[in-house]
């Protein structure tokens, strides 16, 4: 330790775990039993159904506490700020869809009401979500494809393509909002866990490079049919680029123009925010140009370009889903309930550890189930939330969700009033705003460097997800990228990273032999750390570089020593071989032959028996008639299980196969740090006998060390120029009692 730094002492007696629980009482705790937790779960009164209903409403929460004079202003500033961008929104991401752009209306409006009631987060703006829209647009491609007839549903009858697509939509969003809501009831918010934020950011790049292909297109002015499953973006582009001498040219000028001026003003909006006091809202801007020239132009009919056109006043009757189609898109719509949820999960969380205030998983897989219900009914498609659009909500001074319900009026004005001004607008213009919004998502690239250089399995599992997503589908890249994901778990607990430790001189400190220079390891002793659980898939990985550590095969050892007893005792029995005051003594005349004898082969692997020999075998020194048997240097082995965490049956079986081979080649075996809970399965599982028994339990490694060095006090001879750690001890014999010493002698000091 350095000169002048902090240092502490400690006299303590040496523990095992047996004695430390002699002599500390553990505390009684009652473990609930399944039951319990049931009716518990069950019980009511008057608080918890008082709790239950703030939960479900979390609007009685904060509303109770609105500061009118401080937020409401910043709150309709907000909204009405959101609520542009999400009219503009709400028409473009429909295109994602391959639906008519009003029903990207619908979509900014109806699951925005609910969630004003339902919702925990105050900052996040629901609404369509590109690669939703992405993903509901594939379905309905699927189902009702741009050229040929549509699958075989029943209620197809007397729609049109656009109602067909619109049935879909609905219907498809509707069954992945009662996923949601069935999972929130059942309280599985964790799900969201499993995606990692690498996987997530894998999955929305590739989502990004497929709204990117899908808006080409429109940007280009061609007409290129809906196509999905795998390898769809590949084939979409081949189409894009046979038709590529078709392209519009006034589509062309108008996408580049909007993008440019959009982007440049964005990346100003970024530098100057802290002086702006909302940001430009540079889109909003530029879509009403674009549709005030061409109106004023008339682009339809002069350059050919394609416009948003006819958009009806006011909304549609409600509509009950459609259970055919239930049938049909229940595998796509779980992954379509799983990414809405993690998307807008994960922004909340963002926003609620900025502004100090707590979102609950649960409530928001039940605010949003039950939201893209209600907005389903109403012709609108799953709903989540885009980065974008959340960051005007909250950067512009968004307070709660007042600012989510003002702008879900302004997109009612919109829809009720002055819908039919954006009548005019090019549908370039709407793929334009959609790919300059990817940047923050394509940008994501960048992180594959990072990943390399810090988490080779991380960046295994962004590729891997990112790859599977581009060219299977996000349905089944997203399931692929799961899947890269638990291996790379299961690999990381399957082959850990074991070391052998050593004394870091000095100290009571011990690491990795390989990391550090001045270290001491005692003579006889190693010291195995294994960084993981240990169960079915590692045990045999566990096994082999326990091996490795201490040098030798304790079972092969152990069946050469047998072997080993088996051909003294003939040759005892012969009179080749007689027992002296100095040892074996060979009679035979001539060389004593080895014997092959292969018989009994299961009682090798039985401890060694020297009942009826003359004297116990010394294995250490030469043996007589030219037998050879591995020596076995190392006479303690400890296990380090700090950072085990769990131990199943088969790992359980085969650790005590180990321990049991290691005792009988005389080795000392003693486990360190292990789990309580752990120790209390193993005796539960009668895990403990003659052999394997719980005194080799030891509370800490240096308190196993320092028993060790008592019991063997030879392997502290060696290297004594190295500093010693002086450490104040009172002996615990495993098997027996405190071992009280002279209280006139000197204070007991184990050196090593």
């Amino acid at each position: 330790m350095r000169r002048g730094a902090q240092q502490y002492v400690v006299a303590r007696p040496l523990y095992s775990e047996d004695s430390f629980a002699e002599d500390h009482e553990r505390a009684y705790r009652h473990r609930k039993t399944m039951l319990d937790h049931i009716k518990q779960y069950f019980t009511c009164d008057a608080k918890r159904a008082k709790n239950a209903a703030l939960s479900l409403l979390p609007v009685i929460a904060w509303i109770k506490i609105y500061r009118i004079k401080e937020w409401l202003l910043s709150d309709i500033v907000s909204g009405i700020s959101t609520g542009l961008v999400a009219v503009l929104q709400g028409l473009a991401y429909c295109l994602l869809a391959s639906l008519p752009p009003w029903y990207g209306l619908f979509s900014a409006f109806f699951p925005v009401i609910l969630y004003f009631f339902l919702g925990t987060s105050r900052h996040i703006s629901v609404g369509p979500f590109p690669v939703l829209c992405l993903m509901i647009g594939s379905v309905v491609t699927r189902l009702v494809p741009d050229e040929g007839p549509p699958h075989n549903i029943t209620g197809f009858e007397g729609l049109t393509r656009d109602e067909q697509r619109v049935l879909v939509a609905s219907s498809v969003s509707f069954l992945a909002g009662i996923m949601q809501l069935a999972m929130g009831i059942l309280q599985v918010g964790f799900v969201v866990m499993y995606l990692s934020d690498t996987l997530v950011s894998g999955f929305t790049t590739a989502a990004a490079v497929h709204i990117l292909v899908s808006q080409l297109k429109f940007v280009l002015g061609l007409t290129v049919p809906g196509l999905s499953g795998p390898l769809a973006l590949i084939y979409t582009l081949e189409i894009i680029f046979n038709k590529i001498t078709s392209t519009n040219v006034c589509d062309v000028v108008i996408s580049l123009s909007i993008m440019v001026v959009v982007f440049v003003v964005k990346e100003l909006n970024d530098r100057f925010k802290s002086k702006l006091p909302v940001p430009i809202p540079i889109e909003v801007i530029m879509t009403v140009i674009a549709c005030g020239v061409s109106y004023a132009f008339d682009f339809k009919t002069r350059y050919g370009i394609e416009v948003v056109g006819y958009i009806p006043k006011g909304y549609e009757p409600p509509m009950a889903p459609n259970l055919h189609i239930f049938q049909e898109t229940a595998v796509e719509a779980f992954p379509m309930a799983i990414v809405g949820f993690a998307v807008a999960f994960s922004v909340a969380k963002v926003y609620s550890v900025k502004h100090d205030y707590t979102i609950d998983g649960n409530q928001e897989l039940i605010a949003f189930g039950a939201s893209n219900i209600f907005g389903a009914s109403f012709k609108s498609f799953a709903a989540s939330t885009a980065l974008s659009r959340s960051a005007v909500q909250e950067s512009t001074g968004g307070k709660t969700q007042v600012a989510g319900l003002l702008s879900a009026i302004i997109v009612m004005i919109v829809t009720l009033a002055i819908g039919f001004l954006l009548e005019p607008l090019p549908k370039s213009v709407l793929g334009a705003v959609v790919i300059v919004n990817l940047k923050g998502m394509l940008m994501q690239f960048r992180d594959v460097p990072y990943l390399w250089r810090r988490d080779k399995p991380d960046c295994a599992v962004w590729m891997g997800t990112c790859i599977a997503s581009i060219l299977l589908g996000l349905d089944l890249g997203l399931a692929a990228g799961l899947g890269v994901e638990l291996i790379s778990v299961v690999l990381r607990a399957q082959f850990p990273r074991c070391s052998v430790l050593a004394n870091i001189k000095g100290t009571d400190i011990y690491k990795d032999r390989k990391d550090y220079v001045e270290i001491y390891e005692s003579e006889g002793v190693k010291i195995f750390r294994i960084p993981s659980p240990i169960f079915f898939a590692n045990i045999e990985f566990f096994r082999s570089k326990l091996v490795d550590a201490v040098g030798f095969n304790p079972l092969r050892v152990l069946r050469k020593r047998n072997k080993a007893l088996r051909r003294i005792r003939k040759l005892l029995n012969k009179g080749d071989l007689q027992w002296t005051s100095k040892g074996f003594l060979n009679t035979s005349c001539g060389p004593i032959k080895e014997s092959e004898d292969e018989s009994n082969m299961e009682e090798l692997d039985l401890p060694t028996d020297f009942k009826d020999l003359p004297t116990r075998i010394d294995w250490s020194a030469e043996l007589p008639a030219n037998i050879i048997v591995p020596r076995v240097d190392v006479h303690s082995l400890v296990l380090d299980f700090a950072a085990v965490s769990f131990l199943d049956i088969s790992a359980l079986k085969g650790l005590k196969t180990i321990l049991k081979e290691l005792i009988r080649v005389e080795v000392d075996v003693y486990i360190v740090a292990c789990d309580p809970y752990i120790l209390e399965k193993l005796h539960g599982c009668c895990f403990f006998d003659d052999e394997v028994q719980p005194s080799m339990f030891f509370l800490t490694l240096h308190d196993a060390m320092l028993y060790i060095h008592e019991k063997h006090p030879g392997s502290t001879e060696k290297n004594s120029d190295f500093d010693k750690i002086i450490t104040t001890v009172t002996i615990h014999q495993p098997g027996g009692s405190l071992r009280s010493r002279d209280k006139h002698a000197p204070s007991p000091q184990t050196k090593f």
